[in-house]
Formats: structure tokens, sequence, C-alpha cells
């Protein structure tokens, strides 16, 4: 996924226009924060184009007690393949009245700058 142009997604997910009527665009950082985002919630075979894409999160997450250490490393593989990554440490946490698993990843991008993408009930 390519970091050079990406549209602006606002906090429904969903894209806007600006006052002159154009597509929002944004700024280097969050355009590669949400491109990993958006990784982290394709499951494999969601793509059309490139299913090999995506996590089995069928397979991990699903389970009764899910693998927080191969979820981690799934979410680090994945955000490294995001054009613009550099490195990647990912952080969860298993909250135990809903199971729903949340952290967040911290960033480093190629440009030195760092950024974080918060994860949230997977």
């Amino acid at each position: 996924m390519s970091s050079d142009f990406t549209l602006n997604l606002q906090d429904d997910w969903d894209l806007h226009v600006n006052d002159a009527g154009n597509l929002e665009t944004t700024e280097y950082a969050q355009g590669i924060a949400q491109n990993v985002a958006n990784a982290f919630r394709l499951f494999t075979n969601d793509a059309y184009y490139f299913t090999e894409r995506g996590i089995p999160h069928f397979l991990i997450e699903l389970d009764a007690h899910p693998k927080l250490n191969i979820l981690r490393s799934r979410l680090k593989k994945v955000a490294l393949n995001v054009d613009g990554v550099k490195d990647c440490v990912i952080n969860l946490m298993e909250t135990d009245e809903d199971r729903a698993l949340n952290g967040f990843a911290e960033l480093t991008l190629t440009n030195g700058e760092k950024t974080t993408v918060k994860i949230a009930g997977l």
C-alpha cells in the first residue's frame, strides 16, 4: 500500500470533502497509520485482488484463549508490509469481561517519524 496519496478517513471511517468540494487527503504519518489500521482489520481472503493479504483472525482470536504472542507477531508482520513502516512494536491487553483485545502499535516510519495506531476490539 502506498502512502503518497491517502484519503483522509474521519472518526466514522468514511470519506469527506473539504470546503472546496475535494476529497480530503492526509499528512504522511496519518496516512501510514490509516493504512496500518486497515491492514490490521483485513481478514485473509477478504481483499478481492490480493487474497493472500490479511490476518487469519478466525484462527487466532475466535479461539477460547487467543495466543497473544502469535497475534502480536502477525500484526507486526502486516504492519511492516505497509509502505513507509520501518519498525513496529505491538502492545496488546485482553479484557476478561468481553474477551476483547485492545492495545496499540507503535510505528517507526522510514523517515524517522513515530506514530501510534490504536488497536481495539480484536
